[in-house]
């Protein structure tokens, strides 16, 4: 049988959701590969995985999507991984680096700046790591993933993207979502679903077996992250789609 050519992202919030996808039977029928999202953004819409957890900004880029399973990286408000970093107070932001790693935290970081905090800074897509030793003075970054627990702990300004998002619109937030470029047999959607459930009921072992000393990860996996893909998730996933398209 042709193994699923399947795009994985290589940060500690996904853990939960890859424990139970390397072990039989789904680990005998893909394949994976591990970047970060941007990365597996490209893979997915080059043709060169089948399936990927990619942000949900990449979607629209598609010529054909299918949402697979039940599960997501997602938030009912914080998400303390995914933030805009600034030693100064919003106001006085005269520049923001955009992270090179990310597609839809970009994009919903420049929703919130032009309909919400009404701030038009220069904007400067970084090109590599070297860009969060520029967050100072009146330079701020967004940062994610498990860099953004790092610069948690150096940064004065914290604004959560995942917090912001949620009071405007009341709804929770999809960072990624479980994508397909083509129709995947009921047979390995409903395996691939429970191996993402799998690691769920293993929290306590995946943090045992991940430590991380910047951030209680027992938290982070159970207060801020919500992997879930229920129904007011995709009504929050359907309205970021549509507000991206006016940015």
């Amino acid at each position: 049988m042709e193994k699923i050519r399947t795009g994985i992202v290589n940060y500690l919030n996904t853990k939960p959701l890859v424990y139970g996808l390397e072990m039989p039977p789904v680990s005998e029928r893909i394949e994976m590969t591990g970047d970060y999202p941007a990365n597996i953004a490209k893979m997915l819409i080059s043709g060169e995985i089948d399936l990927g957890l990619v942000p949900v900004a990449a979607i629209p880029q598609l010529p054909e999507y299918h949402i697979v399973g039940d599960y997501c990286i997602g938030t009912e408000g914080e998400i303390a991984s995914v933030a805009l970093f600034s030693e100064v107070p919003m106001q006085e932001i005269e520049r923001v680096y955009l992270d090179y790693q990310s597609r839809t935290s970009v994009a919903l970081l420049l929703f919130l700046m032009k309909e919400y905090w009404g701030i038009r800074p220069e904007l400067i897509h970084a090109r590599g790591e070297d860009y969060r030793q520029e967050i100072r003075g009146t330079s701020a970054g967004l940062v994610i993933g498990d860099r953004a627990l790092e610069q948690r702990k150096i940064s004065t300004f914290i604004y959560d993207l995942g917090s912001e998002w949620k009071k405007i619109t009341g709804l929770p937030f999809v960072f990624a979502a479980w994508v397909s470029t083509r129709p995947l047999s009921d047979d390995f959607v409903r395996l691939f679903n429970e191996a993402n459930a799998l690691g769920l009921q293993h929290i306590d072992e995946i943090v045992a077996a991940n430590p991380y000393p910047l951030y209680d990860l027992r938290k982070y996996y159970t207060l801020h992250l919500s992997y879930l893909l229920d129904e007011q998730k995709r009504k929050g996933m359907q309205r970021f789609l549509e507000v991206i398209r006016d940015i």
